[in-house]
């Protein structure tokens, strides 16, 4: 993540973002090279995250037991010097939210991953709330039957917020103004 302490999340703030964000990439090296996979995740008290993929996706046979890094994006933005009204020696950057959670892949048994997508509906879906058990059983077996699900123990949280905190009160104010209404410009108003 980002070297520059200004832009440092702790560990608190770097959960509270994955939890908020709820989806990311897995990445993680197989036999056939390294691999990537977007997966929705679902935070649990301890820190774990819980997720599942497709029994097709190219990661899936790979991941038990092994070490992998999932990483949550949030808004990010392109920064124009022009915006600091700082004169000619500026230069431009990138304002973004990303967190890195470093750990070990372990396999969640069938009722954590039936755990894993009512948490996940819970959270994402409006009322009324889609839930596994309106589906017919043979449906509902099927699509259990296609998807794996895993847990991530993490043994490491990075997370950067990148929002301009190196800047003097007023630049931050005009970055913040030359943002408008992107999501970005919120998140910065917050910092």
């Amino acid at each position: 993540m980002h070297p520059n302490a200004a832009f440092h999340m702790d560990e608190a703030a770097a959960r509270d973002f994955v939890a908020g964000e709820g989806f990311g990439a897995l990445f993680a090296v197989t036999p056939d090279g390294p691999r990537v996979a977007q997966v929705p995740v679902v935070l649990g008290d301890d820190g774990t995250l819980r997720f599942h993929l497709a029994r097709t996706n190219a990661l899936t046979p790979h991941l038990a037991g092994t070490r992998a890094l999932f990483v949550a994006g949030g808004p990010h933005a392109y920064v124009s010097p022009t915006w600091y009204a700082a004169g000619p020696d500026e230069v431009p950057t990138w304002n973004y939210l990303s967190v890195e959670v470093q750990g070990t892949i372990a396999p969640i048994d069938r009722a954590a991953l039936i755990g894993q997508i009512g948490a996940m509906a819970a959270t994402y879906e409006a009322e009324p709330r889609w839930r596994l058990d309106q589906m017919a059983t043979h449906k509902a077996e099927a699509m259990l039957g296609a998807i794996a699900g895993f847990a991530l123990v993490p043994d490491a949280w990075r997370g950067t917020a990148k929002l301009s905190q190196n800047k003097p009160p007023a630049v931050r104010a005009r970055v913040i103004a030359a943002l408008g209404d992107h999501p970005l410009a919120s998140r910065m108003r917050a910092a």
